[in-house]
């Protein structure tokens, strides 16, 4: 493949005349030394970043390394807003950590405003732009294609919302004055991990409710996007031709909210039940809204062909295997021994229900099978498209730098014709 500097580069797209040889050479090593030659399936044509094509393979593990590191430093760094939050919650630690909180009580009601919605409406605030600072380090991580990209953005975001906003609220809330404690007796962890869990009941509430009507707004109105087209269009856009903002479905940040959201009502659905009505509201307004975003709103820049659904299934897992750790805890607390020790078979079966998952149907999203992909040709030969689909890719796999370049359909003074037909 050749850049834009006229250098070649060692990549190349290959197009085979079927998609049993495709496969064949995809899933196959083809040389002694499995770091000299490298196949996989390419991404389709508009899925392709092709400027990380240029970064050599050994670099990508350091890379991607270095972006762990910025990710886990990000976490890290907001653990001071989140416990700010926190004790804002908690009215009496305000009270003693800053003196004049006291005079909310000089207003009727306004205490429960404080220390009920605004936590959830300042910790919503913060957590707003991290999605945009995943992606924006996924960016940097060399992936060859946008779906990678977003899906690596997408775990980031998660694992920091599951850190941040699920365990840290509870450490911040409950387990903070105990943690101690914890750490000297593991065998209590259960109990009082059940504990904060229920203390912090009516914060989580708050949060469904406040991410759900303020999150779901701000996604009808798109008031972020509508800012940064004004502020690109007066600085640096400034003078050309302003074309209307069309972007896609923004997986990264949707998919970990509500990810987040399931796993706080899986957790809570044994722990407090009565916060089950309000998720199951979030999740049919989060319904509607993404209907009308989907189908009037966002453009579609690349199929997903059910690349995230293993990501979803992991992440049930994961909020599950919680929700019977807090289970443990929760029969602990309830004194009953039997039930707490009942409970474990159930981790043991759901941790082999997630290998048997993986084992049977996760090949399934990684690579395309030999047999489907013997029936496809079979249906192109039956049909005569063999060789309209190897036009189309050598077409479609064509690097930007050699592609005739796009003057738009106004054209300019060097491209109208001289005459027009009347």
């Amino acid at each position: 493949m050749i850049c834009q500097h006229f250098e070649e580069l060692p990549v190349a797209f290959v197009t085979f005349s079927s998609r049993w040889g495709t496969v064949l050479a995809a899933q196959s090593q083809q040389h002694t030394n499995p770091l000299l030659w490298i196949t996989e399936m390419a991404p389709e044509p508009r899925d392709v970043i092709w400027q990380n094509l240029a970064i050599q393979y050994r670099h990508l593990p350091l890379y991607r390394i270095v972006i762990l590191v910025a990710a886990s430093l990000l976490t890290i760094f907001f653990v001071l807003p989140v416990t700010a939050v926190q004790g804002i919650a908690k009215y009496e630690r305000l009270k003693k950590w800053f003196p004049p909180a006291m005079a909310v009580d000089l207003i009727p009601g306004l205490r429960s405003i404080v220390t009920g919605y605004l936590p959830s409406a300042i910790l919503n605030g913060f957590i707003y732009i991290v999605p945009f600072a995943m992606i924006g380090l996924a960016r940097l991580a060399g992936y060859i294609s946008r779906s990678k990209k977003d899906l690596n953005a997408c775990n980031m975001v998660f694992y920091f919302l599951v850190g941040n906003v699920f365990f840290l609220s509870l450490l911040s809330g409950s387990l903070l004055d105990q943690l101690g404690e914890s750490f000297s007796h593991p065998k209590d962890i259960p109990n009082r991990l059940a504990s904060a869990v229920s203390s912090q009941a009516d914060f989580f509430v708050t949060y469904i409710l406040t991410n759900g009507l303020a999150g779901f707004s701000l996604e009808i109105l798109q008031p972020g996007l509508l800012l940064w087209d004004t502020l690109k269009f007066y600085t640096w856009d400034r003078g050309k031709k302003k074309h209307p903002y069309v972007y896609s479905l923004p997986y990264y940040r949707i998919v970990p909210f509500v990810a987040l959201c399931m796993l706080i009502g899986i957790v809570y659905a044994v722990v407090s039940p009565l916060l089950l009505p309000f998720l199951v509201g979030y999740f049919l307004l989060g319904y509607a809204v993404f209907i009308n975003q989907i189908e009037d709103v966002y453009i579609t820049t690349y199929e997903t062909c059910g690349l995230y659904w293993p990501y979803i299934h992991h992440y049930i897992i994961v909020a599950i295997i919680l929700m019977q750790v807090t289970m443990i805890g929760l029969f602990g607390l309830k004194a009953k021994p039997s039930a707490s020790f009942s409970v474990i078979p159930l981790m043991v079966i759901t941790i082999l229900f997630n290998e048997y998952c993986k084992i049977r149907f996760l090949p399934t999203f990684n690579q395309v099978s030999v047999q489907d992909a013997k029936n496809n040709d079979d249906l192109d030969k039956k049909d005569r498209l063999e060789e309209e689909n190897v036009r189309k890719a050598l077409d479609a796999y064509s690097p930007p730098c050699l592609r005739p370049l796009d003057l738009g359909l106004e054209g300019t003074s060097s491209t109208k014709p001289f005459l027009s037909p009347t």
